[in-house]
């Protein structure tokens, strides 16, 4: 899964579904961690990990360690995660 992460965002939160320019799509999300030493990334993980319901270990960041844009996978049974995430963006 692709994410915009924006670090220093004041809370720990999923923002919703966006487009980029170019046509992608993203999941947006904020954690509070600097970039700095991969506590933004951490944060991510802790962050998607509990929105989907799975154990910590189960979200890394496969890509994008250092940019804005991310890739995220997610171990699980995808239509599971994905109703997972989904409950967790709609409340």
């Amino acid at each position: 899964m692709l994410v915009r992460l924006t670090p220093k965002g004041g809370r720990d939160a999923l923002d919703g579904i966006s487009e980029l320019a170019d046509g992608r799509t993203v999941l947006k999300a904020r954690v509070r961690c600097a970039p700095e030493n991969g506590e933004a990334n951490a944060a991510l993980e802790a962050l998607l990990a509990k929105a989907c319901a799975v154990g910590r270990t189960h979200a890394s960041v496969t890509a994008g360690t250092t940019s804005r844009l991310k890739t995220v996978t997610l171990s699980g049974q995808p239509d599971i995660l994905l109703a997972a995430l989904h409950k967790s963006l709609n409340g």
